[in-house]
Formats: C-alpha cells, sequence, structure tokens
C-alpha cells in the first residue's frame, strides 16, 4: 500500500465517494463506498507511478505525518 495522503468525500453531483491525491497532481478516482474509493485509489498512484516513470518524470516522495516539537 503507498502512503500518499487520500481525501475520500462524497459528491452529490456523481453520487459516489471521490478519493483525491494531492501530492500527485490529477490523480483521483472514486467508487460506491469509501473502501471501494481507496481501493480504486491504490491502483490510480500504481497508473500515476507507472506513466510518471515511462515519461520520465520525477515520482514525488509521500510526505507523511511530521512531529514538531516545539
Amino acid at each position: 500500500m503507498y502512503k500518499y495522503e487520500v481525501i475520500i468525500y462524497w459528491s452529490d453531483e456523481d453520487q459516489v465517494f471521490i478519493a483525491e491525491l494531492p501530492e500527485l497532481p490529477g490523480c483521483m478516482a472514486h467508487g460506491e463506498s469509501q473502501e471501494s474509493a481507496l481501493k480504486n485509489a491504490q491502483e490510480a498512484i500504481q497508473l500515476w507511478i507507472d506513466t510518471a516513470n515511462e515519461f520520465g518524470e520525477p515520482v514525488p516522495v509521500p510526505k507523511g505525518r511530521r512531529l514538531m516539537l516545539a
């Protein structure tokens, strides 16, 4: 499983859950449940990475969460 941030929300317009991946421009997926949207997002990530590699484009490293100490 990839460790990119995934934002999942309900789309009234499309009547499906949308999964957006802000770290991978243009990478999105959808599904009838949150679980299926996440599963489809994992497939979309792989396709995004494969396409970037095919065209010699850089693949962002997942940012993940950082612990900030004061």
